[in-house]
Order: C-alpha cells, then sequence, then structure tokens
C-alpha cells in the first residue's frame, strides 16, 4: 500500500513540475490592442526606452477605473526571459496593493 501511495505522489509531483514548467515558458499574454487606454498611454511613454529584451505586464479589473490598474516595466535588461519575471514580479506586487483581482500577463506587441 505504501509503495503504491509513493508512486501516486511521485507521479503528481512531476505533472506539478511539468505544469510549471510549461506556465513559465508560456505566460499569460494580453495583446497591446486590448490594454485599457491608460496603459497603452503609459506603455507608449515607457516604449521609446525599451529594447528587444524589455517586457512590461499588466494587470486591471475594467477599463475605466485608473486606480484598479497596473502597467509595469523591465526596461534596462539584457536577457527576455529575465525581463518578464521582473516585469510580472513587479505587476504581482503593484495588483496585490491596488488589490486588483485580475491576473498580471506579459503585455504582448
Amino acid at each position: 500500500m505504501q509503495n503504491t501511495t509513493g508512486k501516486f505522489l511521485g507521479a503528481c509531483l512531476l505533472w506539478l513540475s511539468l505544469l510549471a514548467g510549461a506556465w513559465a515558458q508560456h505566460p499569460p499574454v494580453v495583446p497591446l490592442r486590448d490594454l485599457p487606454d491608460a496603459l497603452k498611454q503609459q506603455w507608449q511613454q515607457a516604449r521609446p526606452e525599451m529594447n528587444s529584451n524589455s517586457r512590461c505586464a499588466a494587470a486591471y479589473d475594467t477599463h475605466s477605473d485608473h486606480e484598479r490598474m497596473t502597467l509595469k516595466c523591465s526596461i534596462y535588461i539584457k536577457l527576455a526571459a529575465e525581463g518578464a519575471r521582473r516585469a510580472m514580479r513587479y505587476c504581482e506586487e503593484d495588483r496585490e496593493k491596488k488589490h486588483i483581482h485580475a491576473p498580471c500577463r506579459l503585455v504582448q506587441e
């Protein structure tokens, strides 16, 4: 019985690690055109300083309440994956402060 339980738990852990790896390779995204106008303006202001590795993440509950939206960018970065991780982390921190219910997503041009 113990051996079966151990195999089941091992299989569950393997499955969870594969899911985590898949998410890390394909984080949730939002097209730039779908952002609220206020976040598009913020993105346009940050765009001149961005390079090919820069990434931004956004979260918003509504298109009209500016207090319930955030856009955070990682601009001066050498690796795109690190830029995405940092942008998501900055966004998550601000999302929690502002009590935004929607998840953070990477902005895709």
